[in-house]
């Protein structure tokens, strides 16, 4: 592989950027410089589309990804799976995991107290009308109106499984802007809690609660608003490598993502996850907690 730094082309002017003519192939691990060089673009960019890079294997990806932080897999391990924490997704049951990411916008990880940094997806089939859709959450959040962002900032997503309550608006801890938490697949929030109004937000408590739709359904009708405004929906290609700002950025796969395999064709998606490194905080200090 080359040691060569790549350049970087935006996607769109706030957001993405593609690298072409750059491998990322090989049996030793990036250069120090590369894998320093790729976070520091992911802090500038939120996501990364190396293109055309054939078929990585299993183990790379790994490799790769340990480069990036500790990989955290908490998903089931399908059986044709090249590596213990590669996530084989597609729209072939037999292939890989099928309906991943169609249950609603959401960052991956809101069950865990410190949900995934990053995630690598690396794909080696692609269907038509296979997109994944991704919207920056700065960007989402500042299109609001003021009484929207203030009563977003009351907000606590409490999830389904664990208890946690994650603040659904929070501090990114490495770009320092303003970011948001959030799940709108039905399993994954059990309900909202909502800040009180004393005036200084730093001594808030949660003095009511929301049902899970409330909000879900807000914030999807919002965000299938906004895709087209300020996000894309990336037509993925063989050989794409995309690392993604599991933080700043949601996702949502699109109902093409699961077109039947005899008349779509075989999609196939690797995957794999960043263990989070912080847990989620307010610019006024207050962190998630434990519910139960």
């Amino acid at each position: 592989m080359s040691e060569a730094l790549y350049t970087c082309m935006p996607i769109l002017p706030h957001f993405g950027a593609e690298i072409r003519g750059f491998s990322l192939a090989g049996d030793e691990p990036l250069a120090d410089e590369i894998a320093q060089r790729i976070k520091d673009d992911m802090k500038k960019y939120r996501m990364l589309v190396f293109k055309g890079q054939g078929q990585i294997s299993g183990a790379r990806q790994v490799q790769i990804s340990r480069q990036l932080g500790e990989i955290e897999s908490t998903f089931y391990k399908h059986p044709r799976s090249p590596h213990p924490d590669i996530f084989r997704v597609s729209n072939d049951e037999m292939q890989g995991c099928t309906g991943v990411g169609r249950t609603g916008w959401h960052i991956d990880g809101t069950f865990q107290p410190m949900p995934f940094k990053y995630q690598t997806m690396h794909f080696h089939a692609v269907i038509e009308g296979g997109e994944t859709w991704f919207v920056p959450l700065k960007e989402f959040y500042e299109l609001q109106d003021p009484e929207t962002r203030d009563r977003w900032d009351k907000y606590w997503m409490i999830t389904g499984r664990d208890g946690f309550a994650h603040p659904l608006v929070f501090r990114h801890p490495i770009r320092g802007d303003t970011s948001m938490m959030f799940h709108c697949g039905p399993p994954f929030c059990s309900g909202w809690g909502v800040d009180g109004d004393a005036s200084v937000p730093a001594q808030r408590k949660l003095e009511s609660f929301l049902a899970p739709s409330v909000v879900q359904d807000e914030l999807t009708r919002r965000l299938d608003e906004a895709v087209d405004k300020i996000g894309v929906k990336m037509n993925w290609e063989v050989g794409d490598f995309a690392i993604n700002d599991n933080l700043g950025n949601c996702h949502y796969a699109a109902p093409g993502t699961q077109n039947y395999k005899r008349t779509a064709g075989l999609r196939i998606l690797h995957r794999t996850t960043i263990a989070g490194e912080h847990v989620p905080t307010k610019a006024d200090g207050r962190r998630s907690f434990c519910t139960e």
